[in-house]
C-alpha cells in the first residue's frame, strides 16, 4: 500500500499559489482541518487551507486507523455517530477505495476492574442508541478463535470502522479541492493578522492573505502557534510508535485492544500494532508551564506514559524552540515542515512479541514498517472545540488526544458551524477553551 506514513518524500499535490484574498483560512492539513475546509466550501465560504508540510503527513496518517465511537467521552460520542455517519457519506461521494470497512472495535477485559468500568461504559453507550455489548469469556473466545489468552471478558462495537488514514485523509482533501477549497502545501503560516483584536488575515511565508476568520487544526502546533499570540492553552503532544507488519492470516477482521496491545486488520493483510497505553511525553517548558492542570491524569493513571528529560531539535515543545517571532521572521513550522519521530525500536519489538504471544500460530511477525506519531493531547483528554475567547474571529480545534482521525468529519462540520454561525446539532461546553481558565475542575472521561 502506498504512502504509509505520509512524509516530505510524497510529492507536493498542491503547490499554489495561495491567494490574495479569502473568507477564512484553515491552518493545517491534517484530518481536523480538511473536513472542516470541505463543510465550509459547502457553506458557500471561500476557503483557503494551509499546510506548512504536506496534506495529512503528521498524526493524520501515522494513527492506528479506527474509526471509533467505543469508549468516547460521554460529550464526544455523539459527535463520533455523526461522524461515523459523515464517513459514509464521503467513501460514497468518491470513486476511491480508502480501506472503509464496518468491522467492529473490541475491548479485552483482563480484570474485573476493567470489565466493570467497560460494563459502566456500555449503559453510556445504550442510553445514545448504540450498538455496544458485553461479551462474555466464551463469548471472546468464540470472537477470537486462537487467541492464547484468557479475558474476564470484553467489550464491542459492532458499527465502529476502519480506513487506511494515509489513503484516506487525501481523499477527502481531493473531495475538499473539487468544491472549490485552495489548499496550498509548502505554505506555514506564521502568525495571524489583527486589528483591534480581531482578525484580518494571516502572514504566511509566501505573504499576507486578507481573511475575517481562521480555523487553527494544527495539531501538535497549535499551542505554539497561540502562545506567539500571548494565549496558553495546555496541550502536550507525546510520542506513539505504530508497526505495520507483512500479511498475515487473518485472525480477527476488526480492531481490538486489551491492556497491552492494540491491533487491527489493514487492507493488504497484514496488521497495524501499537502498544495500548504506551505514550512517551518528552518535557519541556510547556510541560512544566501546563504540570498543574495534568496532575489529575497523573493521579489517575501515572504508569500511562514514559517521559524524557528533552525532545529533539525543533519539536513544539524543546527547549530551544522559539516562543516568539514576527510575521516577517522564520518560524518554527517553516524548520521542521512535518513533524516525523522516530519510532521507539524498543515498543515495535514488543508489539511484535506480544502479537505473536497472543497468535502463536501465526509464527514469526515480520515489520512491513515502523513510525511514530506526536499525538496532541489535552489534561481531561478531550479536544478544544471553540470561538477564541481572546481573539475575535479565531475557531480552535486541537487537542484531540489521539482521538482525531475517527472524529474528523463531525468536528470539521462543527468547527464550519462555529465560523458561519451554522447549527451545532451538539453541546460543545465540554470542549470550550476558557475551562482551563475559569476555575473548572478538570474532569476525566470514564475510560
Amino acid at each position: 500500500m502506498k504512502g504509509f506514513p505520509i512524509s516530505m518524500r510524497n510529492p507536493v499535490v498542491y503547490p499554489g499559489p495561495p491567494p490574495p484574498d479569502t473568507d477564512v483560512v484553515v491552518i493545517g492539513g491534517g484530518v481536523i482541518g480538511v473536513c472542516a475546509a470541505l463543510y465550509l466550501a459547502r457553506a458557500g465560504q471561500r476557503v483557503t487551507l494551509l499546510e506548512k508540510g504536506r496534506i495529512a503527513g503528521e498524526q493524520s496518517s501515522r494513527n492506528w486507523g479506527w474509526i471509533r465511537q467505543q469508549g468516547r467521552d460521554p460529550a464526544e460520542l455523539p459527535i463520533m455517530m455523526e461522524a461515523r455517519r459523515l464517513w459514509q457519506d464521503l467513501a460514497a461521494g468518491t470513486n476511491e477505495d480508502f480501506g472503509l470497512r464496518q468491522t467492529g472495535v473490541t475491548y479485552l477485559a483482563e480484570t474485573g476492574k476493567t470489565l466493570a468500568s467497560y460494563e459502566a461504559w456500555a449503559g453510556i453507550a445504550a442510553a445514545q442508541g448504540l450498538d455496544t455489548r458485553m461479551l462474555s469469556p466464551e463469548e471472546v473466545a468464540v470472537m477470537f478463535p486462537g487467541l492464547t489468552r484468557r479475558y474476564a471478558g470484553g467489550m464491542t462495537t459492532p458499527s465502529d470502522m476502519r480506513a487506511e488514514p494515509w489513503l484516506a485523509v487525501p481523499v477527502l482533501a481531493g473531495i475538499a479541492a473539487r468544491a472549490g477549497v485552495c489548499i496550498v502545501e509548502n505554505c506555514a503560516v506564521r502568525q495571524l493578522d489583527l486589528a483591534a483584536g480581531r482578525v484580518t488575515g494571516v502572514l504566511t511565508e509566501t505573504g499576507r492573505i486578507a481573511c475575517a476568520q481562521v480555523v487553527l487544526a494544527g495539531g501538535a502546533w497549535s499551542a505554539l502557534f497561540l502562545r506567539n499570540h500571548g494565549i496558553s492553552l495546555p496541550q502536550l503532544s507525546v510520542r506513539e510508535t505504530v508497526v505495520a507488519t507483512e500479511p498475515l492470516a487473518d485472525v480477527h477482521a476488526g480492531a481490538a485492544a486489551d491492556d497491552g496491545l492494540a491491533f487491527r486488520r489493514r487492507e493488504d493483510g497484514g496488521y497495524t500494532l501499537a502498544g495500548s497505553g504506551r505514550a512517551e511525553l518528552f518535557i519541556g517548558p510547556d510541560a512544566f508551564r501546563a504540570l498543574p492542570h495534568y496532575l489529575p491524569q497523573l493521579r489517575a493513571a501515572p504508569f500511562d506514559q514514559s517521559y524524557s528529560p528533552a525532545a529533539p531539535r525543533g519539536y513544539p515543545d524543546a527547549w530551544g524552540t522559539p516562543r516568539r517571532w514576527s510575521g516577517a521572521e522564520e518560524s518554527p513550522f517553516e524548520r521542521m515542515r512535518i513533524l516525523d519521530p522516530a519510532p521507539n525500536r524498543r515498543l515495535v519489538s514488543r508489539a511484535c512479541r506480544g502479537f505473536e504471544a497472543r497468535y502463536p500460530e501465526l509464527g514469526p511477525v515480520k515489520v512491513k514498517a515502523a513510525w511514530a506519531g506526536m499525538i496532541d493531547t489535552m489534561p481531561d483528554i478531550v479536544p478544544v472545540i471553540d470561538r477564541s475567547p481572546d481573539i475575535e474571529g479565531l475557531v480552535i480545534g486541537t487537542g484531540m488526544s489521539g482521538h482525531g482521525f475517527g472524529i474528523g468529519p463531525g468536528v470539521g462540520r462543527c468547527l464550519a458551524a462555529l465560523v458561519t454561525g451554522g447549527e451545532l446539532g451538539h453541546d460543545l461546553s465540554r470542549f470550550r477553551a476558557s475551562r482551563f481558565t475559569d476555575g473548572s475542575a478538570i474532569r476525566l472521561p470514564p475510560l
